[in-house]
């Protein structure tokens, strides 16, 4: 005899209405949101920063294990056991033995990659999580409009077979760094990933477009979606409603409202 309650535990996270396809994910989180519109307001400095970069990567990754990694049912002795044989929980919970690989897009990626791995090895067996690198740029072109990224540098660990792939990038701007990092593992690395999953704070329409369009097994999570230089009547219709006429950047790619260049924030170099 034992309970059943949590034999299978449904969970869908909270999430903004849009026609941007099944693959995306705004998180509609009003907590996040107050977090994040401080880590991007313009007052706004060194060591909060990364405080707050930190606090909205750990629950992003929560709402991410919670909707994406496996599950396999467990039966838990409790410290009660030396009292009774009924203290043993037995419940759904997640499959510490799913392989899983995070991927740090320097330099805005690097803490996010970071936070992302001590977090899966607390809650996966470490001996199956890994973190590669990537040393990227955007590339632009003679009027300074961003053309896509190139790869100067990267350290691969190993194969990604049947590995969950993340890749914890906050801006997510054009989308060129993303589709380059992702295209990079399926040219050189061996192993097909059994899901890879980008996770920002912040997405463009644009960026939504390029990478569900060159890499449409990618899932997004995204804590909010920026348009803000879209014509006035888009803002009344569902995201994604007129996803040709959303403009989220501006003539020098960057996120509008945004919160400026995370590269540069993050690490206090503006270069």
């Amino acid at each position: 005899m034992r309970d059943h309650a949590y034999d299978r535990i449904p969970y869908r996270a909270p999430q903004m209405e849009h026609r941007y396809g099944p693959n995306v994910h705004v998180i509609a989180d009003p907590l996040a949101l107050t977090q994040l519109a401080r880590l991007c307001a313009k007052g706004t400095y060194q060591p909060e920063i990364n405080t707050l970069v930190a606090v909205l990567y750990r629950d992003l990754l929560r709402v991410i294990v919670n909707s994406e990694f496996p599950r396999r049912p467990t039966a838990t002795a409790t410290r009660m056991i030396d009292s009774t044989p009924n203290a043993v929980f037995h419940g759904e919970t997640v499959d510490p033995e799913v392989r899983a690989v995070t991927v740090n897009i320097a330099r805005a990626g690097t803490l996010p990659s970071q936070i992302t791995y001590d977090f899966l090895n607390t809650l996966l067996d470490p001996r199956v999580v890994r973190q590669d690198h990537f040393v990227m740029a955007r590339v632009l072109d003679e009027a300074s409009h961003v053309t896509g990224a190139k790869i100067f540098g990267s350290k691969i660990g190993g194969d990604v077979d049947d590995a969950i792939l993340l890749f914890p990038d906050p801006m997510g701007a054009t989308g060129g760094s993303m589709c380059t990092a992702i295209d990079a593992y399926k040219r050189d690395v061996i192993g097909k990933p059994r899901k890879v999953i980008a996770a920002n704070l912040i997405v463009t329409p644009e960026y939504l477009k390029n990478v569900t369009t060159t890499h449409p097994e990618a899932v997004v999570y995204a804590l909010r979606l920026d348009r803000g230089l879209s014509p006035e009547d888009v803002f009344d219709t569902v995201p994604g409603t007129h996803w040709d006429r959303e403009r989220g950047l501006d003539d020098k790619q960057y996120i509008v409202p945004g919160g400026g260049g995370f590269g540069e924030i993050m690490n206090n170099a503006y270069v």
